[in-house]
């Protein structure tokens, strides 16, 4: 049976409709209440310094920024909107892809699923590689579509750009030739294409848009390559298992797309596979589709979860297929509740944004940065330094750059790999003998006073360092946030920990 076949029975109430209206008034409205996340900070840092590519993520999310900041100004809201603007159409080009598997009435149910979603809300509202990856990832199945169930040949050279720009938005999108690789060797009807030019034509236009992330990495020793792969593969290749990594992504696989879609999800994926029994030549063209580009990101992800901490945002490409195949399973009564339970999500969300009910204690916060530039400046002037720096591998640096008007230094000023703010360019040599500010923050803080434990990894690199009062960032009425400072007087620019900086500069 094709999924072409199954009636869809579907029309909205009024009560899901209004709930549904909610959601998305929810993620207009917090356009302009939400600060900027860590990520909105670091990837718009990205921005500041244009370049091929960068050194924890390929270009596309900075361009993006760029483009929007350069039409609105630096400024928070113009970060939302491009990330808003650019998962709208995301939105619009996954109904587009359903009308090409599914009848008008079952694709209104797969948008309004795929909307009620948290993975939307991210999307829309925290700028990661994520947001344009999932638009050329769409975008990209759409030109597969038309290329193989329409055999429409021009659209092989489509598709390959566009998977180029999805490589160009994040290095996941390698599971697009793979997904299409693994379709037209398992699928009969459409082996013979494998033996043509035209995909692989595709895959080779997709190496040439990709090009800037090679040309980047060869000319800063394949640095990226490594971070993405070789490094992470090393931690995999430990083989230690934690329990605990398998229930994180369960649980925040659960959150990010609501339990009810979550659990149809691997219920459809199951019942796609058993129903046609097991020889895939029982399943119809179009689902095999639909499952090979939700089913190897999946597995593979999962797969790695027992040893590896795999991130919310990771397996997001997969439920762009993996939603489509779920519609079908959801009928009124699960469909209704999915719609409430994302409701009452992001209303909970609301009120964090408006009143601030639960503490978050981690820097992945969007709340206090703004306030913590002005005190960091005034402080600065007080003392009369030359610069500042913080040591959270990017999120304070980043959040304190997006304020300011004079650079702010990350971990590499004392010795520690610091991501992006190794290949910028910034001459340590040149802060030899100066003073500084440090800006250390305390996420989980439990009063106001000063910090007992030693700063010893910046000791060795003044000539004194000294304790401030700690800056204590107050919203909604109550302290929110507190960050210890230190006064850094002589900096010792020291050449043996500083060889990342020398090397790409």
């Amino acid at each position: 049976m094709d999924l072409r076949e199954k009636k869809a029975g579907f029309e909205v109430g009024k009560i899901p409709f209004y709930l549904f209206a909610g959601i998305l008034l929810i993620r207009l409205v917090a356009i302009g209440l939400m600060g900027p996340m860590p990520q909105d900070a670091y990837y718009f840092f990205y921005a500041q310094h244009p370049d091929l590519s960068y050194f924890d993520h390929p270009p596309a999310i900075a361009y993006l920024l760029k483009l929007f900041t350069w039409i609105l100004g630096k400024n928070v809201f113009a970060i939302k909107l491009a990330d808003s603007i650019l998962t709208a159409l995301t939105c619009m080009a996954v109904y587009r892809l359903a009308l090409k598997f599914f009848s008008k009435n079952q694709s209104q149910k797969i948008i309004i699923l795929f909307l009620s979603t948290l993975m939307v809300s991210i999307l829309s509202l925290v700028s990661t590689p994520d947001t344009p990856l999932l638009f050329f990832w769409t975008l990209s199945l759409l030109a597969f579509y038309k290329a193989l169930f329409e055999e429409k040949k021009n659209w092989w050279l489509l598709a390959g750009a566009l998977m180029g720009l999805g490589f160009d938005s994040k290095y996941t999108a390698i599971f697009l030739p793979l997904g299409l690789f693994i379709f037209l060797l398992l699928n009969q009807p459409k082996r013979k294409l494998l033996l043509t030019v035209w995909p692989w034509l595709s895959f080779i236009i997709m190496v040439l848009v990709a090009s800037p992330i090679i040309i980047w990495n060869v000319r800063n020793h394949f640095a990226s390559f490594a971070f993405q792969g070789s490094q992470r593969m090393h931690a995999v290749a430990e083989l230690q298992l934690k329990p605990k990594f398998i229930l994180g992504l369960l649980g925040h696989q659960l959150l990010l797309l609501i339990p009810v879609l979550f659990i149809s999800v691997l219920y459809a994926c199951y019942k796609t596979i058993k129903i046609y029994g097991t020889s895939l030549r029982k399943i119809p063209e179009t689902n095999l589709f639909l499952l090979y580009f939700f089913l190897p990101i999946f597995v593979a992800f999962l797969l790695l979860s027992p040893i590896y901490w795999i991130k919310i945002n990771w397996m997001m490409p997969a439920y762009i297929t993996g939603i489509m195949l779920a519609a079908s399973y959801i009928n009124k009564k699960w469909f209704n509740i999915q719609i409430v339970i994302s409701f009452i999500i992001h209303f909970g969300l609301l009120i964090q944004l408006l009143f601030y009910p639960v503490p978050v204690k981690s820097d992945d916060t969007w709340l206090g940065w703004e306030k913590l530039y002005y005190k960091v400046t005034q402080l600065k002037n007080e003392q009369h330094v030359d610069f500042v720096f913080s040591a959270d591998n990017y999120k304070t640096s980043a959040e304190l750059n997006l304020y300011s008007n004079y650079f702010i230094y990350g971990q590499n000023v004392i010795g520690q790999n610091a991501l992006q703010f190794d290949y910028i360019g910034t001459k340590l040599i040149t802060l030899n003998g100066k003073d500084a500010i440090y800006v250390d923050s305390d996420p989980d803080f439990k009063n106001d006073q000063p910090n007992t434990v030693p700063p010893v990894a910046i000791i060795p690199y003044f000539d004194s360092v000294t304790q401030l009062k700690p800056l204590i960032i107050n919203e909604k009425g109550k302290a929110v946030r507190k960050f210890f400072i230190y006064l850094c007087r002589g900096y010792k620019f020291r050449p043996e920990k500083a060889a990342t900086d020398f090397l790409h500069n």
